[in-house]
């Protein structure tokens, strides 16, 4: 009798509150789709730009058609949805919890991400759009911006200035904001004026300068998910701020 109630405790599955069930529920479906969302970033630039620059004229718009639009599809859905999944886990489990702890409202901690972080990717894509710079010079300016978005970040934010999570994912999450808005902004609408240009027959007069800031946009991100990839694991796994 007393194996059999052993046993029976072992298989008593454990309660969770609504908020910890939240909780899972929306890291499971963060980790989905940033998986995707990065793989997809990886292949894109380390196999489909080399890829493309062998391929014959006559060839582009099958691959266009039956490869890249599908891929693009694939690329900016779980961009968008890896932020909004990851934004609002950070924002209700960790962000509000230490705000209703500490007396005060969570929306200033969260409206100063969203702040920094929006125009942060404003300045990076008027140095894009506008600059024309090579890929050595965007990648120093924005260095400099990033940094320094996260340097404001984390001096100035009301909530958790005692807490890794909300800190670490604050800076994490940044980079993972303007890399989603890049996705959007930049090189999803880009390659998409570009790809049906070309399978109508009638390519954009300013194809190459379209194509060019995708690229540009595209390696700014591929630079940016390592230090993102970093603090978002750090999170957990390493406490690099707060307590």
């Amino acid at each position: 009798m007393h194996h059999l109630a052993t046993l029976s405790a072992l298989l008593v599955m454990p309660t969770h509150t609504g908020t910890e069930a939240l909780g899972m529920i929306l890291r499971w479906f963060h980790f989905l789709a940033g998986i995707t969302w990065i793989g997809l970033l990886y292949f894109f630039n380390l196999i489909n730009v080399p890829f493309m620059k062998q391929v014959d004229a006559g060839m582009k718009p099958k691959v266009f058609q039956y490869m890249t639009l599908p891929a693009l599809q694939w690329f900016r859905w779980s961009a968008l949805f890896t932020v909004i999944f990851g934004f609002w886990y950070w924002s209700q489990i960790y962000v509000a919890a230490d705000a209703q702890r500490m007396g005060v409202s969570p929306w200033s901690t969260i409206g100063l991400f969203l702040l920094i972080w929006i125009v942060t990717w404003a300045i990076l894509y008027a140095v894009i759009a506008k600059m024309k710079p090579s890929g050595y010079v965007l990648f120093a300016i924005s260095t400099v911006v990033v940094i320094a978005a996260a340097w404001l970040f984390l001096n100035y934010t009301p909530v958790g200035q005692d807490d890794n999570h909300v800190l670490s994912i604050g800076v994490g999450g940044g980079f993972g904001l303007v890399m989603m808005l890049n996705v959007w902004g930049i090189i999803w609408r880009n390659n998409k004026k570009v790809i049906q240009g070309t399978l109508a027959g009638s390519p954009p007069a300013d194809a190459a300068v379209l194509a060019r800031q995708a690229f540009l946009a595209s390696r700014t991100n591929f630079y940016l998910s390592v230090p993102m990839l970093f603090f978002m694991a750090s999170s957990y796994h390493y406490v690099i701020f707060g307590k």
